[in-house]
């Protein structure tokens, strides 16, 4: 067996020491493009007997297994001498010559002073010396030069900083630092005994069900072929155990070396976690994974308190020192490092639980987390993706119809005309070199801006981003040079913004739009929308051997497999409904409509009547899904005075910001009678009230019309008001345009198909499993168009029209089929 790890990594995991700081300026993503350059530079410039990019390799064999370290010396200089008797001439590789004394270069692009650098950064020295080592050792040299080769990006200034060593010196200090590696490699090696063998043991958890096995098999040849899959899969399929399986089983077979299960909302990560535990608690699966809360979510601190500083924060202060131990002794006694074994664990080692978790997916097999951290390009993993190359990892991306509009959010960026002015104005005593480089910027929006009436779309804006790029590296290199200072903070987070604008500027090709606008509040926007996410999307997903893309809602498939960075080669399945399309009741409300143009209170009373109709049909539990805030309160309104009755039903509303514990309590509501302890009834220790219907007012696309469970009565019946078309406004309306002039329907993809698809999720909250039954009603006469009705699920087929008149005796007729 073959254990691998880069120089680099291992560098920076043994030798890391000290704290977390952010007050440490970080290097952007631009900034490593322009190293890049800044190492292309030097190394063209040192002359014949340099060699930029050199691999080097070198194998430690433990007897169990080899550890094999590698990586790439930024630059090796031959250098020659004369004296013979330096060295036994048996060890030299150069027969005929003069005897070698070679010179390791490592180069880093930097912003700061470097007339103020009086040591090179000790992991940055540690990088170098291993290669010398190795590079030592392969040539039989008696001593190597090391160089520390700093550049500063904006004015191109050098510094070195040289050191020598024996061969006897720096072997012996390499080898040590393998020493300290050995308890992690030995881990590994005997882990990955263990896990394989548990996955070749390991079988399907439950009875297939029908075409589930043709799913699973689906899967698996997808990632032996190293393509895409487009999966819909209907609700009650168990598309998630249906994924993981198959994604399991091709990693015992030495094809996958670790799997990343990606979700667009916390609520859907406990089903990836839930499907795990099933394979380890019914099959014994060994199998380690972790699941990547989000930083604010995790924090110890309270929320006005949060700082990553050793200053303001214990846990940051000394985490380096802890955070190895704290990891070992997570890795060696618990396979799921899911949030609260995070959080007991950190706690127990005194170290930050965000960055921690980062570590865990380093040794976990499975990484349950949001989108951003494989799409983003601000975000990712860098400890996986950085360098850009092909790796055996898959891809399971749950909810997939959400991946089209987060991806292009990731790659689109804004920047707001009054934010320059607003900073330059705030800092102008204490940085007017700053200061003057954001009027610059504003004096070329101000140009922009007489150009805009109301929206405009832009054939170029180099006028602004040659400002905005010296405005970026002046403010780089005041941050590098100051971990202090007036208005600090203020200039980093509009740092980061004009860096996230400039590196988005870099991708900008046909699929983006650069247009200006004016927002609600007036001011002045310039945005680079990336319409078409496709190619940046398709260049992560080829970064690991296969993407499994799925959602019970894919409709059209091809929509979403075009604009997601699918390709004729990859492949499509729609896996069958198991459900009894005679448990679902389908109605068509055809005397109603939320078309904006029609909006009244006529409208909304109607809509008011059709609520209460269905449910004095059939008493249950209840969502009723709105396509806005507005359109939710205007019906509540009405509902509440002429319809609602507090002795039989209760209504709770979803809010425009709702907490955690919030959102639990809304569902709580839905699934309280099904938790009873019937001991406790029985026994007269509680008090039961007489059932109630329980109505949920929510908005359609929002946190409660995907990713819930609510199975058997604890949701009998949805009401969607509406189609779900997003309102028209400048973006939507420069998507429309964007794909008009490519030939396809731009209404189909700006409006229609998005819109149908929050309709379709919100439907799917009815039908859970095989046992439960339940009504779906579509309140708006555009439900009966034909260019609707093709998007239905095949399901969906018998629907039925029905008037608000006539409602309630059509969905009593529904229920009286089903003996009670």
């Amino acid at each position: 067996m073959v254990i691998q790890i880069s120089v680099r990594r291992l560098v920076e995991f043994i030798l890391r020491s000290g704290n977390i700081d952010n007050r440490i300026h970080q290097v952007s993503a631009d900034a490593m493009q322009e190293g890049g350059r800044i190492h292309r530079m030097i190394q063209k410039s040192m002359g014949a007997d340099y060699h930029a990019e050199v691999p080097l390799k070198y194998t430690h064999n433990t007897g169990r297994y080899e550890l094999v370290i590698e990586g790439r010396a930024d630059g090796i200089l031959d250098k020659y001498f004369d004296d013979e008797n330096a060295f036994d001439p048996q060890q030299s590789m150069f027969e005929g010559k003069k005897k070698q004394m070679p010179l390791i270069d490592e180069i880093k692009g930097t912003y700061r002073d470097l007339a103020k650098m009086k040591e090179p950064v000790p992991v940055h020295l540690s990088q170098a010396k291993c290669y010398a080592a190795i590079y030592l050792m392969q040539r039989g040299c008696p001593s190597v030069d090391v160089r520390m080769t700093y550049c500063n990006m904006d004015t191109e200034e050098i510094k070195y900083f040289d050191r020598s060593y024996t061969a006897d010196e720096i072997i012996k200090w390499f080898n040590d630092l393998i020493n300290q590696y050995l308890q992690w490699s030995d881990f590994e090696y005997e882990w990955e005994q263990t896990r394989t063998a548990s996955i070749k043991a390991v079988q399907f958890p439950f009875p297939y069900r029908e075409g589930q096995k043709d799913l699973a098999a689906g899967v698996y040849r997808t990632i032996v072929h190293g393509k895409k899959l487009f999966l819909e899969a209907p609700t009650g399929t168990g598309k998630t155990i249906t994924t993981v399986f198959p994604s399991v089983k091709a990693m015992g077979e030495q094809k996958v070396s670790k799997l990343f299960y990606l979700t667009a909302k916390t609520i859907t990560r406990t089903v990836a976690e839930e499907a795990f535990n099933t394979l380890r608690e019914l099959q014994k699966l060994r199998f380690k994974t972790v699941t990547i809360t989000a930083r604010d979510k995790i924090c110890f601190l309270d929320e006005g308190e949060r700082n990553c500083n050793p200053e303001a924060c214990p846990y940051a202060n000394g985490h380096y020192d802890r955070i190895n131990d704290a990891i070992y002794d997570l890795l060696t006694h618990e396979d799921n490092f899911d949030r609260e074994k995070i959080v007991e664990y950190a706690y127990k080692h005194e170290v930050c639980p965000f960055e921690m978790s980062l570590d865990m997916s380093l040794w976990a097999d499975g990484v349950i987390c949001d989108y951003n951290y494989v799409f983003d390009p601000f975000v990712y993993l860098r400890r996986f993706f950085a360098d850009g190359l092909k790796s055996d990892y898959v891809f399971l991306v749950d909810e997939t119809h959400n991946l089209l509009d987060r991806g292009r959010e990731m790659y689109s960026a804004s920047l707001r005309k009054e934010s320059f002015l607003e900073l330059s104005r705030t800092i102008k005593e204490f940085h007017p070199r700053i200061a003057g480089h954001l009027d610059k910027c504003n004096k070329a929006l101000l140009e922009l801006k007489r150009e805009c009436d109301g929206c405009k779309a832009l054939t170029g804006i180099d006028g602004f981003i040659n400002p905005l790029n010296r405005l970026s590296g002046i403010m780089s290199e005041y941050l590098e040079d100051h971990a202090e200072g007036p208005c600090r903070e203020d200039i980093l987070l509009f740092y980061f913004d004009i860096s996230r604008f400039l590196t988005i500027y870099d991708k900008v090709d046909e699929n983006y739009v650069i247009y200006s606008e004016f927002n609600e509040m007036g001011d002045f926007i310039v945005r680079l929308s990336c319409i078409d996410p496709s190619t940046n999307l398709s260049e992560c997903m080829a970064r690991g051997r296969s993407s499994i893309l799925f959602s019970a809602t894919l409709l059209p498939i091809r929509y979403y497999k075009k604009l997601l960075g699918g390709t004729d080669e990859d492949f499509e399945m729609y896996a069958k409904s198991v459900f009894d399309p005679g448990r679902l009741g389908l109605f068509i409300g055809k005397d109603v409509t939320s078309r904006y143009s029609m909006r009244s209170y006529e409208q909304y009373r109607r809509i008011a009547s059709y609520i209460d109709n269905i449910v004095s049909a059939r008493g249950g539990n209840y969502l009723i899904f709105f396509p806005s805030h507005q359109f939710l309160d205007e019906v509540l309104d009405i509902y509440e005075s002429e319809y609602y009755n507090p002795d039989n039903s209760e209504l709770v509303v979803q809010k425009s910001y709702m907490s955690e514990d919030a959102r639990e309590s809304f569902l709580d509501r839905f699934s309280e009678g099904n938790n009873l302890d019937l001991t406790k009834v029985i026994n007269m220790d509680i008090e039961v009230e007489e059932d109630k219907n329980i109505l949920g007012f929510c908005v359609m696309g929002g946190i409660f019309s995907e990713g819930i469970d609510l199975k058997y009565d604890s949701l009998i019946g949805v009401i969607v008001v509406g189609t779900g078309i997003p309102l028209v406004c400048n973006e939507r309306e420069i998507i429309r345009e964007f794909f008009e002039q490519r030939g396809v329907d731009g209404f189909d993809y700006a409006y229609r198909f998005p819109g149908m698809n929050k309709v379709l999720q919100a439907a799917g909250r009815v039908i859970r499993t095989e046992e439960d039954k339940g009504i779906v009603a579509l309140l708006d006469d555009r439900f009966m168009q034909g260019s609707y009705r093709a998007l239905f699920p095949r399901e969906w087929y018998g629907c039925k029209p029905v008037s608000t008149d006539e409602v309630k005796n059509v969905v009593s007729r529904f229920w009286s089929s089903f003996p009670e």
